[in-house]
């Protein structure tokens, strides 16, 4: 899959799902990546591209954007942006505010209503609920600590969904990659 990384898409997208978890509680950092990496992987499962093609990574908590702290770090240096701390529960929460609203002529319609999607899918999960299911997710399964998280394993079925035609493509996609998509 040829991806050429967009850094505009990606900072309107971060503002955008910033503002959209505005109210949610548990809307901070951990939330705000992976609610990033689940619509950038369920567009390619949808469209057969990611959003923005950000490069994200493996990390014990779950997958994240290689390029967010740089591109959060310019959003506040602007001022675009603010973050700010809140006690949820006795633990930090970290929670991005934009101070400006997103430019959505960078995104197209079925880009934007993917993230819509996906903010739906998650709206009423914590931040661990949400942590915890990017860790069930094949493509984080698949790939290495640290290592860049290929966009082709979107393609990996969920172990309970597997038709001949899914198993095919999971193990092409698989083989590709030299990784097995048979549980160890």
């Amino acid at each position: 899959m040829d991806i050429e990384y967009d850094e505009a898409k990606f900072t309107e997208m971060l503002l955008y799902v910033a503002d959209k978890l505005g109210d949610d509680r548990a809307g901070g950092a951990t939330k705000l990546n992976k609610i990033l990496y689940f619509a950038e992987f369920a567009h390619v499962r949808r469209h057969g591209r990611p959003i923005s093609g950000a490069d994200y990574f493996r990390l014990d908590q779950g997958p994240a954007p290689r390029r967010l702290k740089p591109v959060r770090q310019r959003l506040l240096d602007a001022g675009e942006a603010v973050l700010v701390e809140e006690d949820v529960l006795g633990y930090s929460l970290q929670r991005l505010v934009p101070r400006r609203h997103p430019d959505l002529t960078v995104l197209t319609p079925l880009e934007i209503q993917t993230i819509d999607d996906v903010l739906g899918d998650l709206a009423n999960l914590t931040a661990k609920q949400v942590s915890d299911l990017s860790h069930e997710d094949p493509a984080w399964r698949h790939t290495e600590d640290m290592q860049t998280i290929p966009y082709e394993l979107a393609l990996v079925a969920k172990e309970q969904v597997i038709t001949p035609i899914a198993a095919e493509l999971a193990e092409a996609t698989a083989l590709r990659y030299g990784i097995s998509t048979v549980d160890a």
